[in-house]
């Protein structure tokens, strides 16, 4: 299972960081779509319920790439908390997952 969760947070931020800028209403609804299905359809059915709690009482912010990379930021580290891990600076989402550590690091 923390493979599965590693890779289903990897493909989630990927799908952040190359999200529009200013996207269509029509990419707004088909990603909150998106992830609600994710949510429906995730293998581990513990974890499934979780997120759809989270997307239910949240909402699923698709305004821009920001305001997504920013939701999706924080649904990671409310699931971060949840397992006793180290949280993640939001404001710092892009450089992790879009244009790269400011310091040249490749973590």
């Amino acid at each position: 299972m923390e493979q599965l969760g590693r890779s289903s947070w990897t493909l989630l931020h990927s799908i952040a960081a190359t999200y529009p800028t200013q996207p269509s209403p029509t990419e707004q609804a088909d990603l909150q779509r998106f992830i609600k299905l994710f949510g429906k359809f995730y293998p581990c059915w513990v974890c499934a319920e979780d997120f759809q709690k989270y997307v239910e009482e949240k909402g699923v912010k698709t305004g821009s790439r920001d305001e997504f990379g920013t939701w999706l930021c924080e649904a990671h580290n409310e699931v971060n908390r949840k397992l006793g891990k180290p949280t993640f600076d939001c404001s710092r989402w892009e450089e992790r997952w879009r244009t790269g550590w400011k310091d040249g690091r490749c973590d």
